[in-house]
């Protein structure tokens, strides 16, 4: 169809016009005809039934179809929209047939493939009469434009080197995976991943290859996870895990165990082999935050925590890491007077050869005690100083302090003196360290220097010249925590040390029959005597660790089972003949380690939640206090408190102390203490009468327990009694306790409908119990626990405001409830008994219930209704009686 034919549709009736402002028909025919034939646009008008009058030739091809052979076709059916989720309102047919304007609609062809994007705008035509006869419009190609922006918002929410989605894209993630996580059965779990010297990989090889490098991870990381959208890159060599509805911790240990695995494998850069770490920290929420700010805080604290830890692992966010945050902060503005305060000091723990039971050196130790904390741990404040800028002070004062203290000791034995990365990297150290000598008179031979791997990791010109310089002075050199660190063997070659020192990590769980650790020892033994060096184990403790090292060949021994760190003085009485020979004492065996404390924890046993004390924990029991008359062979669930619960069984017993064995033991949490190693959910809790604080409270019945057996009850939670395989959520996912209907194993809840529930009701009322109406009516109105209706009061209640003021309990915090008119209603019927202050009450004993299921699993069972539970009636949004 022409433009002409066109023109004459669109051009208005003539006008009565002088001749220089009569319209110039022709020129307005040709800018009709240009623009239809740059593509950029066309027209089109439609029938008063939607069928095609005309449109633009130029567009027919788009369209599939030939110029001309378009009209008395439906308009609307030649278009798709956009979006092919659009609400019928948004659709093309929608809108024609409301005969009112509409502009910018974005379409394109129904029936082709060629990728073109159009703005189609309309406006309807009525005739004189006001009868109307169909639409006029015109369409402008968007193609370009929504390439464009397409590759805006690709730009804005891609990272564009490895292309998985970027920081931005993380927090709006995030953010959707915590709406609504208050919900029972919601959860959120958030992995942080740091490349482990990827700076060296940057720095040595360029930032090409440092590239190339991420996009190998981010490769592997897609490997694992398998979902392009739960992967993040935030910048630099740190990256992201978002896994919606994941509480699992056994799972997101095995994932974190894997992601390490797997990015420290070799990489092939432009032919260049390069081996880099990774160090992860762990959230899961809604117990580590509920909003995305407080999860990255505390996935971050997580982070470094698993970095402090010695890199190359995981670690879980826990409360004690928000702590651990304050407490470094007030200790370091406490360390940078300690040295002043006279409040350090240096002790030394005796090297023994395993020939003769000698003392043949020393290792000088640095104590803090603080005036109001007491003894402070070293592995504690040592990492203080290195942040806070403090560690070559305080390094320079425990060499000047060691080397005075040796020089006065009567036999000619050494004393070793740790140095720090920081310190070695310090030009003036071996003139600090001649000083010293100096000032001290102290023999060089006497002096030794223990120095970490850590030295090597940019090693270069200047560290060799270190070790040469330091070397020339005449002292030993020992390298202090051997196959802890991430270099290569290489600088045994030519790093002029004297001895191995063997960490204690492979000294721990050697004499254990599967463990690899014996192996691990022999080989550092091989090495060592193949370099003419020393070796020496730390950390021995126990009489089989010693045999067994003795046995390896190992020279030397640091640890307990000779003697704890003393005081310098005490070691000059131990050499005042010349020669201290110790004869090892300790433990026949290695256990696990005891650590004392002072902590409430929960028992639950015998239809109670028990208040209770650890007085000393290890990873596979306790000994608690505060249980009268529980015979050997009982078992409990300990209730650590944040949702950390295990089964213990007495295995002695005294006074008031019982000694627990856990069926599962416990785990070292990163950060000195120990944890379970699962986390019961926040919303499983509530549903059991428990809160994360529970430990903290008095002992008090707990109805629960006691309407099902110990075994219901730790299945349910996902624990394991002794002997038993840990039972997955997933076997108990419809679990019931001994059909009371209130669902603890996180089963997704069925919809009740309005049929089921009216026979629900009918069955209720005519319950020979009374109250059931009232119990089931109000706690799926108000949505009250259950615990929280049971001890309601009169005086709680406001019916004329509808407020429900639920004082603090056992059952949880205090808390407003706003009554629906419904149950100010219900709550009007309710009978009041003389002198009892309690809402609900047993008519036969004018006291609060204990429980009442029995009642309604008659009812719901007289409904044809067994397996329904309340909450599936709550999860169906009912709120009336």
């Amino acid at each position: 169809m022409a433009a002409s034919k066109l023109f004459s549709l669109f051009s208005a009736a003539p006008e009565t016009r002088n001749s220089y402002n009569q319209p110039d028909h022709s020129e307005a025919l040709s800018l009709l005809n240009h623009f239809e034939e740059s593509c950029k646009g066309w027209f089109w008008s439609t029938d008063e039934a939607g069928h095609v009058k005309y449109i633009s030739d130029s567009v027919a091809p788009f369209l599939n179809s030939a110029p001309g052979k378009l009209a008395g076709l439906e308009f609307a059916g030649l278009f798709v929209p956009a979006d092919p989720n659009a609400s019928a309102r948004e659709r093309l047919s929608f809108l024609l047939c409301r005969h009112s304007n509409f502009e910018k609609l974005v379409l394109k062809a129904a029936n082709a493939q060629n990728g073109r994007w159009w703005e189609v705008s309309g406006s309807p035509q009525f005739d004189g009469s006001g009868q109307f006869c169909g639409y006029r419009g015109y369409g402008v190609d968007v193609t370009e434009q929504l390439a464009s922006s397409e590759q805006a918002s690709q730009l804005a929410l891609y990272d564009p080197l490895t292309g998985l989605p970027n920081r931005l894209s993380m927090t709006n993630s995030l953010q959707s995976g915590l709406a609504g996580i208050d919900l029972a059965g919601r959860s959120c779990a958030v992995i942080l991943i740091d490349l482990d010297r990827f700076k060296q990989v940057n720095d040595s090889l360029g930032h090409p290859a440092g590239d190339a490098l991420l996009i190998q991870v981010s490769e592997r990381l897609l490997k694992i996870i398998g979902d392009r959208e739960k992967v993040f890159r935030l910048g630099g060599d740190e990256f992201q895990i978002i896994l919606p509805n994941c509480d699992d911790r056994d799972m997101l240990a095995g994932i974190a165990d894997e992601i390490i695995e797997t990015l420290t494998q070799p990489y092939s850069i432009d032919g260049v082999r390069c081996i880099i770490g990774a160090s992860i920290g762990m959230v899961i929420g809604p117990a580590d935050g509920r909003t995305s700010d407080e999860m990255m805080r505390n996935g971050d604290l997580a982070l470094y925590a698993a970095k402090a830890n010695g890199r190359g692992c995981y670690q879980f966010f826990s409360g004690e890491l928000l702590e651990a945050v304050e407490t470094r902060r007030v200790l370091e503005e406490d360390l940078r007077d300690a040295l002043a305060k006279g409040q350090l000091s240096l002790f030394y723990q005796p090297l023994v050869s395993t020939k003769s039971s000698c003392v043949t050196g020393v290792e000088a130790l640095i104590r803090w005690h603080h005036p109001t904390r007491g003894a402070i741990s070293p592995a504690l404040f040592i990492p203080i100083a290195e942040e806070a800028d403090l560690i070559g002070k305080l390094g320079e004062w425990i060499l000047r302090k060691a080397c005075d203290d040796a020089a006065g000791w009567p036999a000619e034995i050494r004393v070793a003196v740790n140095v720090s990365p920081l310190q070695f990297a310090n030009e003036g150290l071996p003139q600090i360290v001649l000083s010293a000598l100096a000032n001290s008179g102290l023999s060089p031979g006497r002096l030794e220097l223990e120095i970490t791997e850590g030295v090597f990791l940019n090693e270069s010109s200047e560290t060799d010249a270190m070790f040469s310089r330091l070397k020339d002075l005449g002292v030993r050199l020992a390298l202090d925590d051997f196959g802890t660190g991430y270099s290569s063997l290489s600088y045994l070659k030519t790093a002029p040390f004297d001895k191995i020192k063997i960490d204690q990590s492979f000294v721990r769980e050697a004499t254990h029959p599967a463990s690899r650790n014996r192996a691990i020892i022999a080989a550092i033994v091989a090495l060592a005597g193949a370099l003419d060096m020393e070796t020496t184990a730390e950390g021995v403790e126990t009489l089989d660790q010693l045999d067994l090292i003795k046995n390896l060949g190992v020279s030397h021994i640091q640890g307990y089972v000779y003697s704890k760190a003393i005081p310098s003085d005490d070691l000059a009485l131990g050499l005042e003949n010349g020669e201290w020979r110790i004869e090892p004492s300790g433990p026949a065996k290695q256990r696990s380690k005891r650590r004392a404390m002072y902590r409430k924890v929960g028992a639950i046993m015998g239809g109670y939640y028990h208040a209770a004390l650890i007085r000393n924990l290890s990873e596979t029991g306790a000994l608690i206090e505060g249980l009268k008359d529980v015979p050997l062979g009982a078992q409990m669930i300990v209730d650590f408190g944040e949702g950390q619960l295990s089964v213990g069984t007495v295995r002695r017993t005294g006074k008031r102390q019982l000694g627990i064995e856990f069926s599962d033991p416990l785990i070292d949490d990163g950060v000195g203490g120990l944890r379970t190693g699962n986390r019961v959910a926040p919303y499983t809790l509530a549903k059991m009468g428990l809160s994360p604080s529970d430990h903290l409270g008095e002992t008090r019945p707990w109805s629960a327990p006691g309407e099902g057996s110990l075994e219901t009850v730790t299945q349910t939670l996902g624990l394991k009694l002794h002997g038993e395989p840990t039972q997955t959520a997933s076997k108990f996912q419809n679990l019931t306790l001994m059909g009371t209907g209130l669902n603890l194993g996180g089963r997704q809840h069925r919809q009740v409908t309005l049929d089921e529930w009216e026979r629900l009701k009918a069955a209720v009322e005519a319950s020979h119990n009374p109250s059931l109406k009232f119990i089931i009516g109000l706690v799926v109105m108000t949505g009250a626990r259950l615990q929280e209706l049971l001890i309601a009061r009169w005086d709680d209640i406001n019916v004329g405001t509808q407020v429900w003021m639920v004082p603090k309990s056992n059952a949880g915090e205090q808390r407003r409830i706003h009554l629906p008119a419904d149950a100010v209603k219900l709550i009007n019927q309710l009978p009041k008994w003389e002198g009892c202050p309690y809402l609900i009450v047993n008519p036969a004993t004018k006291k609060p219930y204990r429980t009442f299921f029995g009642s309604w699993d008659a009812a719901r069972t007289k409904a044809g209704l067994a397996t329904v539970s309340i909450n599936d009636i709550r999860s169906s949004g009912i709120k009336s009686w």
